[in-house]
């Protein structure tokens, strides 16, 4: 017969468990305090575009005060005043570095800002809602440059963003090829079996089913990888993690419970750098959209000028023209660039027997390994 458990035994451990729940919400608040204040920087660093000074006395005034409308009584008002006038200071310090600023579609964490991070280092990477957002944002000024997918090796061209491409006056002034590497993402390094529940768009979590079943995890659709992950670090759910980018695991804090979990063969996505003038220096490969009247042998012709002028292609893909429908739009994209007199030679031959010709840019070629 063993010994009998002290009378405190049963207080204790529900005061353990108390103080559990109570960490995990802290938990939860600091990456969520974290997360907005990343948010933040970046509108603050958004907000210069627009003024034509740092330093706004009025307007720091008005956000200093902002405590003393504020009925918070665990937050002395002098310590919430401190805390804001810090923040406008590191805003002012980001402000005054001329950090370029980098559209992308999607949360940040998305496969976009890795791209973004890879094409302008350094840069301040804003997220947009929309693709046509990030085309517009840079047309207008807004932002200095943009990265948009064009081409996924699984899934083909972005529709959305070849269709922008035909009517922007934006040049393509770089490239870069991103590896997607779908990871599990939980807020803590948990043992894969405490996991029930994962989050990701339903794209991402189709190309890893075989893991998801494998592991008899329940897959729940969400909009978009990296915000799957942002909600994650938000909401902080009990056995639940995301599937995103390791970038992800960075920006909110959470564990990688496993790396590489897709199903298929290795995965890349293909970015262009997007910005208001053509790249300066020597271009190693360029981007056209180009047209052809509707008559056999059209495209044919075209393409052979390629070939007599010894032009590798790399890409070519069509989409059937919004003001002439039955008639299509090819992209182009080759090795060479405008300036090469053998290029040169096809765009005078080209010019002439196409109904159009956009000459998207010339850039520096992406020859890294994803």
């Amino acid at each position: 017969m063993g010994c009998p458990l002290p009378d405190r035994y049963d207080e204790v451990k529900p005061r353990a468990m108390r103080l559990e729940e109570i960490r995990h919400k802290i938990d939860k608040i600091d990456r969520e305090l974290l997360v907005l204040l990343q948010e933040r920087m970046g509108l603050a660093i958004m907000a210069k575009k627009f003024k034509s000074e740092v330093v706004d006395v009025k307007r720091e005034e008005t956000v200093l005060s902002r405590p003393e409308r504020m009925n918070l009584d665990l937050v002395e008002r002098s310590f919430a005043r401190q805390l804001l006038r810090t923040i406008i200071q590191e805003s002012k310090r980001l402000q005054q570095e001329e950090r370029k600023l980098v559209a992308f579609q999607g949360e940040a964490g998305a496969y976009g800002e890795v791209a973004c991070r890879k094409l302008v280092p350094g840069g301040a990477y804003i997220p947009c809602m929309e693709f046509v957002d990030v085309f517009q944002g840079v047309q207008e000024g807004y932002f200095d440059l943009g990265v948009v997918p064009v081409e996924n090796s699984l899934e083909g061209a972005v529709t959305q963003v070849n269709d922008l491409l035909t009517t922007t006056d934006l040049k393509v002034t770089g490239e870069a090829r991103v590896a997607v590497n779908h990871c599990l993402l939980a807020t803590a390094p948990v043992a894969l079996g405490e996991i029930r529940v994962v989050y990701s768009h339903p794209q991402a979590l189709a190309q890893c089913q075989r893991f998801l079943l494998k592991n008899k995890l329940e897959a729940r659709p969400f909009y978009d990888t990296a915000g799957a992950a942002k909600m994650l670090a938000r909401e902080n759910p009990r056995a639940a993690a995301a599937i995103a980018s390791s970038l992800c695991s960075e920006l909110y804090d959470l564990a990688i419970i496993a790396s590489g979990i897709a199903d298929g063969i290795s995965n890349s996505t293909r970015f262009l750098l997007l910005a208001r003038a053509p790249f300066e220096g020597p271009g190693e490969k360029t981007s056209i959209i180009f047209a052809t009247a509707h008559e056999a042998g059209q495209l044919f012709n075209v393409l052979r000028l390629f070939a007599e002028e010894h032009i590798n292609l790399t890409r070519i893909a069509s989409m059937p023209l919004r003001s002439d429908p039955g008639n299509y739009s090819f992209f182009l994209d080759f090795e060479g660039g405008m300036q090469d007199a053998h290029v040169q030679r096809v765009f005078e031959q080209l010019d002439r027997m196409s109904i159009h010709v956009k000459r998207l840019g010339s850039y520096p070629m992406d020859r890294s390994e994803c």
